[in-house]
């Protein structure tokens, strides 16, 4: 089973109610996961942020694919 966070809500949902829509985060594979969406998706957005800075303060103008982490 999936677990998904529905921002509009503020709940954690499951496949078998989950909303339609832009509104939901997710998949995750727990209900403590899905809790947690939104400091995940902060994090994530810090990161992709200091990562295009750095890009930029480095002049570069084409990605190096060696330099991307998953």
């Amino acid at each position: 089973m999936s677990f998904w966070y529905n921002v509009d809500t503020g709940q954690v949902e499951t496949d078998e109610n989950r909303s339609r829509g832009e509104q939901v985060l997710g998949p995750y594979a727990t209900e403590e996961e899905a809790r947690h969406a939104l400091v995940h998706a902060r994090e994530n957005t810090e990161k992709w942020d200091a990562d295009d800075r750095a890009w930029r303060e480095r002049g570069s103008t084409t990605w190096d694919d060696e330099e991307i982490d998953d």
